[in-house]
């Protein structure tokens, strides 16, 4: 019986040292809005759009919640929504999919988020993350979006679409 109290006690220890470690990291989001613009002229098919150029900020945001980039631990988009922008009466119908690249000078292109089989007669989608690990990308202090996307049907005068990004950041305070 002393063995189980015993035991028990031990446990419950570790656990309370484990969730004050947990509750030391601090997790925020960084969020980015940009605008992409798809030129009446794209042909059909698969298309590579203008690059976007992001400044990060970045610097200043981690010190706003109380961190620094060396002690990041760790970035993921948790959320990429694209919205047109221009003409408000367009929807997504011309576009059959579309995928999302980030990239900087010191870091390869990597895949952010994608969707494919767009549905028909929204104005808005959110594209599905691909999980991968961001830290560096965020920590830079720019980094660019590349866009591919396939084109269903001809376009009659250029679309603008807004990109709304939400990164969640986990580090550790200052």
């Amino acid at each position: 019986m002393k063995k189980i109290l015993l035991l028990t006690s031990v446990v419950a220890l570790l656990l309370a040292a484990s969730c004050k470690k947990i509750d030391q990291l601090l997790t925020f989001y960084i969020e980015d809005t940009q605008n992409i613009k798809v030129a009446a002229s794209s042909p059909l098919g698969l298309n590579m759009l203008s690059p976007v150029a992001v400044p990060t900020q970045s610097s200043q945001k981690f010190a706003n919640n109380n961190t620094s980039a060396d002690l990041v631990k760790d970035v993921s988009l948790n959320k990429l929504t694209l919205a047109i922008a221009d003409p408000n009466t367009e929807n997504f119908d011309f576009l059959n999919s579309i995928e999302i690249y980030i990239s900087t000078n010191s870091s390869d292109q990597i895949l952010l988020a994608s969707l494919s089989d767009i549905p028909k007669g929204v104005q808005t989608i959110t594209l599905k993350a691909t999980g991968a690990k961001l830290d560096s990308y965020i920590k830079a202090s720019s980094y660019t979006l590349t866009t591919k996307a396939s084109v269903a049907k001809l376009i009659s005068k250029d679309i603008t679409i807004r990109s709304d990004s939400r990164f969640k950041v986990t580090a550790d305070p200052l």
